[in-house]
């Protein structure tokens, strides 16, 4: 069953502070970040062709109880590109890279669509490193899936052309996912698409060919399997991560899509926090 909650929204603060943003030199190369507050800290995964921007407003809710660090993942933003194939194993390696740099021995994980996919794939390989696990619009990808995505059309992937109608086609195939009320948001995703726009499907190709179902029985923290109501994409899914994961409960987000955590950051922030709140403390 899914739990519902009332809308209690945890608040920014009135003059909020803008979160602080580093490098961290790791062995696949310099890995920026974002990040606000003190106390436990919870490592925010993006989304594919997203940057840490996901999270902007979801950092200062978050960061008023934990240390909240939203991350570029290897390839994206503004971190090092890989050179070599992308791939789910490759950006789980990179992000627990940061937190060796960062000197984090344990962290909970936010991850949304890719990002929890790379959260998964942490989780299943270093267990005791990971206190909690929060997937965000996750699908559960195995030989049935694989299958499937393989016959569907490219998400993001377009043409340049000289008159720029790529980015049209760039805005377009992701406008149904998007309230028509907030073009700000995929202004916010076009804008990180074109800076890996050569390779930006490489992401959804690694979501594809990773191995979910031999890895999810291996993660051991407690998991919220969060999906916003109007995600036809992961919702069907949830049931089936449920089922896999030895520890988990599901919530849904009211009035959201895809774009959750961008889109209510509010009922994002809130919904991880008590579910941190029940689990850590």
């Amino acid at each position: 069953m899914h739990e519902r909650y009332p809308d209690d929204r945890l608040r920014a603060p009135r003059f909020p502070v803008a979160p602080a943003r580093a490098y961290a030199a790791t062995p696949h190369g310099l890995i920026h970040y974002a990040e606000q507050g003190a106390g436990v800290p919870v490592l925010l995964l993006h989304q594919t062709p997203r940057s840490w921007d996901e999270y902007r407003d979801v950092l200062p809710l978050l960061g008023a109880r934990y240390r909240a660090i939203a991350m570029d993942t290897l390839g994206f933003g503004a971190s090092d590109r890989p050179a070599g194939p992308w791939s789910i194993e490759l950006f789980a390696s990179g992000a627990l890279a940061l937190c060796d740099a960062l000197e984090l021995e344990q962290v909970a994980l936010v991850g949304h669509h890719t990002g929890g996919v790379i959260a998964t794939e942490m989780a299943a390989r270093e267990p005791g490193r990971v206190s909690a696990l929060v997937l965000s619009g996750v699908p559960y990808v195995d030989a049935a899936r694989r299958a499937e995505v393989a016959r569907r059309p490219p998400i993001d992937e377009v043409t340049p052309r000289p008159d720029g109608s790529h980015l049209t086609g760039l805005w377009n195939n992701r406008r149904s996912y998007y309230p028509d009320d907030r073009p700000d948001l995929l202004n916010r995703l076009v804008r990180d698409a074109l800076h890996v726009l050569d390779r930006v499907e490489e992401g959804h190709r690694a979501v594809n060919a990773y191995r979910m179902e031999d890895r999810l029985g291996l993660v051991r923290a407690p998991a919220l399997v969060l999906c916003g109501e109007q995600d036809s994409f992961s919702r069907p899914d949830m049931a089936a991560l449920v089922e896999r994961l030895p520890d988990a409960r599901t919530e849904l987000l009211p009035g959201t899509g895809v774009p959750s955590a961008d889109h209510r950051p509010d009922l994002f922030a809130a919904a991880v926090t008590r579910f941190l709140d029940r689990v850590l403390r």
